[in-house]
């Protein structure tokens, strides 16, 4: 929370008398070395450069009027940013009053200028300005805890790839981008071929540690923002491979197929002797009368396949031929 030490203060006033007499006031309240300006652009400037948090503006300026410039300093805030401006005027129509307001001042103070007055509406907007940097503090900590949350729904705890959500959500929006692009899709079902025995025969916690080379093997090889690597379940992955092909997706679960088997992984519960994976497949075109559930079966179908052909290989087929 800041303090009236760090509590930054530009005083925008042409008088020599009515500047000395302010940043007096200003330096009994423990405000030391305020901004000055005494044009509206100097002051424009400044606030640019240094960004204070209180802005005393005289309304009557020579180059630029005060109303003017309010506006300008309300225009260069960003974001959660929030400067206060008090209006010095000598001006007491309600109608001035109104359009010091209406031009982004938040209070006046009426010349001249008592430091009594001074002093209690400094540091009303000092409440406010607390009270602001609180709320934008509180709002990015919400916004990472957000984030983490986030991550943690849609990441999966073992593997730290992507989960079924995840899955479910990226795969429904590339599906129509894809549609509107007239672009080819594919999805790769990876299993991890005999992972019962292997996890009778080495236990869960190898199992796991299997299963966490196995993902990072399958991210490796979906490196594209148009791609997601994803646990679909068990030892079941799943790749999306957005503007991909039949032969593009195939290549891709060759390469998996192979960088898991150079992994060596030993399994003396299979018939290979290290831990292998099985793919499956299916590539489709998109279009509004076809179904993304349908290319998720027909890759299934393949993978299937492959297993029924022994494991450790790879079936790809389009959505078609395995529907």
């Amino acid at each position: 929370m800041p303090n009236n030490h760090e509590l930054k203060v530009m005083v925008v006033e042409d008088s020599k008398v009515t500047m000395k007499a302010l940043c007096n006031y200003l330096e009994r309240m423990g405000i030391r070395h305020p901004l000055t300006a005494v044009t509206g652009q100097a002051a424009i400037d400044l606030f640019r450069k240094d960004r204070p948090d209180i802005v005393l503006l005289d309304a009557l300026l020579p180059d630029i009027d005060g109303f003017d410039i309010a506006k300008q300093l309300r225009a260069m805030e960003k974001g959660n940013e929030w400067t206060a401006i008090l209006f010095l005027t000598s001006m007491a129509k309600d109608e001035d009053l109104a359009r010091g307001i209406e031009a982004g001042g938040d209070d006046y103070l009426m010349k001249p200028i008592s430091e009594v007055v001074l002093k209690a509406k400094i540091g009303a907007m000092r409440r406010l300005v607390e009270m602001q940097r609180s709320l934008v503090d509180v709002t990015l900590k919400l916004n990472v805890a957000n984030k983490k949350l986030q991550r943690m729904t849609t990441i999966d705890g073992l593997t730290g790839i992507g989960n079924r959500r995840s899955f479910d959500d990226f795969a429904v929006r590339e599906w129509r981008r894809c549609t509107r692009m007239k672009k080819p899709m594919s999805i790769i079902m990876v299993d991890v071929d005999h992972f019962k025995q292997y996890n009778d025969t080495y236990g869960h916690q190898a199992g796991d540690m299997c299963l966490k080379a196995v993902a990072t093997q399958v991210a490796r090889s979906a490196p594209r923002a148009g791609d997601l690597s994803a646990r679909y379940g068990g030892e079941e992955f799943v790749l999306i491979l957005g503007e991909t092909d039949v032969d593009g997706a195939t290549w891709v679960a060759n390469h998996i197929r192979q960088l898991v088997t150079d992994k060596k992984i030993p399994h003396s519960a299979s018939p290979f002797e290290h831990v292998t994976v099985s793919c499956g497949v299916a590539s489709v075109t998109p279009r509004d009368d076809l179904s993304l559930g349908t290319l998720l079966k027909a890759a299934d179908n393949a993978l299937y396949m492959a297993k029924s052909q022994g494991r450790n290989t790879v079936i790809a087929g389009d959505y078609w031929q395995l529907t």
